[in-house]
């Protein structure tokens, strides 16, 4: 777990989205939705295709866009927390970042509502077995 802490901190320090994913991520969203992700910090947007690409992949979420869609989304409602934030909220429980769910939820509520429901619901334990898989590769 502390190796991939090291790495989520070196990826928001160091990293760099691809606009060539956009070619991706286009193919997905809608233009509103793509607006959405476009305006998503450039960590989350890493953070966000490389969850899309692992979905891509996956043999019970691949043929699912809606799941794609989710991986891309997520985590709109982080609102480009800083390197500080995410590590204040890591190291101490800081409770500031737990609303990204129900922030994501508010952004996509009017453009999608199916996809809101799963973005607020992400973090929240559940029985449903694609969930549970998007879950698990969130995390990874």
């Amino acid at each position: 777990m502390i190796k991939a802490r090291i790495i989520q901190g070196l990826t928001f320090i160091f990293g760099k989205y691809k606009e060539e994913n956009n070619l991706y991520v286009k193919s997905v969203l809608s233009d509103k939705e793509f607006e959405i992700f476009q305006g998503m910090s450039e960590y989350d947007r890493i953070h966000s295709f490389r969850l899309y690409k692992m979905v891509s992949q996956d043999t019970l979420l691949k043929d699912s866009k809606l799941y794609k869609k989710l991986a891309l989304l997520h985590d709109c409602g982080k609102f480009n927390a800083s390197l500080f934030r995410r590590m204040k909220k890591v190291l101490t429980g800081d409770k500031m970042l737990d609303r990204h769910s129900l922030d994501s939820f508010e952004k996509l509520k009017d453009i999608n509502t199916e996809l809101a429901i799963l973005a607020r619901d992400h973090h929240k334990p559940s029985e449903d077995v694609m969930m549970i898989r998007f879950q698990s590769l969130d995390d990874k």
